[in-house]
């Protein structure tokens, strides 16, 4: 029978602190092993990777606001459809080079710390966007137009994959153990904010501007504002600090640099875990980019809506949205995060075609009932995401492992859903193909969270106790709760008859 505190006897060599962090039993936790967090630098951290993700969401946020506009600028065609799609299609360009960002930045985060890095994607994603407001026309320079609109997105799509991995990770790692899910809640609440930033100022903008104006000059107004927020963005991420977990992970592990785990120790040691942040990512983002990028499309070239009204009542469903994200995610804290998880892919399953029936009717008080409908769905999924997958992994591999798994699953699941989903509308003329779609990720998100184990409250995996004061400790010293999200760690060389024992305890 398997004896933990043999288990964890082993597990306190410093090879395998490199590669997992710390752990440590209930009965060997001492009052210094817990991180009390600074309330002022928590509250900081939060707002300069909010903004972050504000920006960069902007930015995402105005392209798919603008698709219409952009097929007219850089892909001449007589079929409206056939615009949408190639304007779509380098939309989702971007989000192949996502990946190979993730590659790139989640090991620079997890070796030189994460804000850093953070610090980088801003300014190369503020660049990206900036350029495309400077690119002219097919009709001036033909097809670079569209060449150099490509190279641009894939300048956005190759930063944004340092981008999410590395703010969830920032935030989770400042936040304290109890209120995770809220202070995560944050980064998705500045995600809207940045959605609604850029609807906001494409739909202003279609307001006060003639259609020729839009299309001569008015189009390029909301790329140009990504200079002044990079730079805002920029400021207040190199005035953070680092996280107190980073930190106590790389001054202990700096003298063996041979044993920080590399690409192959991450897949090997936790590929169960990475699989499951593809799952849980793909409902996620599959939902969020069907309602928040494809539907002011979908009402416009395929239900014939007004391009400024179908826009307008998507940000009224944002604007909803902000505060019931906070609320949802002080509910994840409390209630869990696979009741909230597992809620919202069952409310998609059963609501998805009520909701676009609802859309289809042109009534709008009833599209904007099936818009809300979705919305309160996403809500779940933006409220418990950023707590839940961070905590799917250890502290050494963190930014690494997320990014890389989000990053793969946004590629080929959630950045092709506005495409996809587009050409399936377009090919089988059956409207209610956005529903088909999102009941399938709903299934598969059902599938993957019941495989992951509830992690509110607790540390995250490879890190000691956060908690808000020095009262707080010691009532978590005399109590009973755990520390530790796993019975174990894994082992670094598992012998065959250890293997199944090693892929259990990531389970």
């Amino acid at each position: 029978m398997h004896d933990p505190v043999a288990q964890n006897a082993q597990f306190g060599t410093a090879a395998q602190h490199a590669q997992f962090g710390w752990f440590k039993s209930r009965r060997e936790l001492a009052i210094d092993d817990i991180t009390v967090v600074d309330r002022s630098l928590l509250n900081r951290a939060v707002a300069a990777a909010a903004l972050g993700n504000a920006m960069e969401w902007f930015d995402f946020g105005v392209y798919g606001y603008i698709a219409v506009t952009l097929g007219h600028v850089f892909f001449p065609s007589g079929d409206p459809t056939v615009q949408l799609i190639a304007t779509l299609a380098t939309f989702a360009a971007a989000f192949l080079v996502r990946p190979l960002g993730g590659l790139v930045f989640g090991p620079l985060g997890d070796r030189y710390g994460r804000h850093k890095i953070l610090a980088l994607t801003m300014v190369m994603m503020a660049v990206g966007t900036f350029s495309i407001g400077l690119i002219p026309s097919y009709e001036r320079i033909g097809v670079a137009a569209p060449i150099l609109l490509l190279v641009a997105r894939l300048v956005q799509g190759f930063s944004t994959g340092g981008e999410y991995g590395g703010a969830a990770t920032f935030i989770a790692e400042y936040s304290t153990d109890r209120k995770r899910g809220l202070m995560g809640s944050w980064l998705e609440f500045g995600t809207l904010g940045g959605y609604i930033a850029g609807a906001g100022t494409v739909t202003l903008l279609q307001m006060v501007l003639t259609d020729a104006q839009m299309l001569a000059w008015g189009w390029r107004l909301p790329f140009l504002i990504a200079g002044p927020l990079g730079l805002l963005g920029l400021y207040m991420r190199l005035k953070l600090e680092e996280t107190p977990a980073f930190q106590a992970y790389s001054e202990q592990v700096d003298a063996r640099e041979a044993d920080r785990p590399g690409l192959s120790d991450t897949i090997r040691l936790h590929w169960r875990q990475l699989v499951k942040c593809v799952g849980l990512v793909l409902v996620f983002n599959v939902t969020d980019y069907m309602l928040l990028t494809y539907m002011p499309n979908y009402l416009t070239v395929t239900m014939g809506y007004a391009e400024s009204k179908g826009l307008l009542l998507i940000i009224l469903v944002m604007l909803v949205m902000m505060p019931l994200n906070v609320v949802g995610g002080l509910f994840s804290d409390r209630l869990g995060r696979r009741p909230m998880i597992i809620g919202a892919c069952v409310a998609l399953i059963v609501l998805s075609v009520p909701s676009l029936l609802l859309i289809g009717t042109g009534n709008d008080w009833l599209i904007f009932l099936g818009l809300m409908a979705l919305g309160v769905a996403l809500v779940c999924f933006t409220s418990s995401m950023p707590s839940t997958l961070p905590a799917l992994f250890y502290t050494p591999v963190r930014y690494s492992a997320l990014s890389i798994a989000f990053n793969l699953s946004v590629s080929v699941f959630g950045g092709t859903t506005p495409l996809v989903t587009a050409w399936l509308v377009s090919r089988t003329g059956d409207p209610l193909v956005p529903a088909y779609y999102l009941m399938g990720a709903a299934a598969i998100g059902i599938v993957t969270m019941l495989t992951v184990r509830e992690t509110a409250g607790l540390p995250l995996r490879g890190s000691p106790p956060a908690v808000g004061d020095r009262r707080e400790a010691l009532a978590l010293l005399k109590g009973d709760q755990r520390v530790t999200v796993d019975r174990a760690i894994p082992d670094l060389s598992p012998t065959p008859a250890q293997a199944p024992f090693a892929a259990a305890v990531l389970t």
